[in-house]
């Protein structure tokens, strides 16, 4: 049974600081594609960064310079490190898995992620 569990998510004022966590269970998790997506209301689904089974990562335009991704495969945990935290980035994020150890320039699409967790929350005032 595959399980992704979101944490770290809370309320910070702009210019913070946040690192969301993910857990992964039920799957060979070194070897998929990770992502963060997040989705405020009345927006669309946004890929918000990616890393692929061999580490390489690639982010979404509005989170570039601000945002890093990172996995620790021993602690089948990926993480989201976010500064320079802006209103507009208040959302539900969202970890995901793809059943793919690479995705390109695809990343971002939704679609190709089979698994999510059930999302954590960041406010950002």
């Amino acid at each position: 049974h595959v399980q992704l569990v979101e944490s770290g998510g809370g309320s910070v004022q702009a210019g913070g600081s946040l690192r969301l966590s993910c857990t992964a269970s039920g799957f060979i998790y070194s070897t998929t594609c990770m992502a963060w997506f997040r989705q405020a209301p009345g927006k669309e689904h946004e890929g918000v960064a990616v890393i692929d089974s061999a580490g390489s990562t690639n982010f979404g335009d509005s989170v570039k310079g601000r945002f890093t991704i990172s996995k620790d495969n021993a602690k089948n945990t990926l993480y989201l490190q976010m500064n320079s935290l802006k209103p507009e980035d208040s959302a539900m994020y969202y970890c995901a898995s793809s059943t793919y150890p690479y995705l390109g320039m695809g990343w971002s699409d939704s679609f190709e992620y089979t698994y999510w967790g059930q999302g954590t929350q960041v406010t950002v005032s």
